[in-house]
């Protein structure tokens, strides 16, 4: 298993593990510039973007990256 303090640049498919999230959804991610990428044989994303990217997208909803939302949690309560 990968661990995030390992190492300061990552691959797309690390990444995607990392996140547990699929390869394709963040190369949408980096197409879109939500996250940053460099390109050094093929794409890599750099520990410090992966964690500011974390960070500043805390408490969002990016499922539909056309169309972000604040996440809203409904809690109901049973008397």
């Amino acid at each position: 298993m990968i661990q995030m303090n390992d190492k300061l640049v990552y691959t797309v498919h690390e990444v995607s593990s990392i996140l547990h999230s699929s390869p394709n959804y963040i190369y949408e991610l980096i197409r879109k510039g939500y996250l940053p990428a460099i390109k050094l044989g093929s794409l890599k994303v750099l520990k410090s973007s992966l964690e500011r990217f974390l960070i500043q997208n805390e408490g969002k909803d990016l499922s539909n990256l056309s169309d972000i939302k604040k996440i809203v949690i409904e809690v109901e309560v049973n008397e």
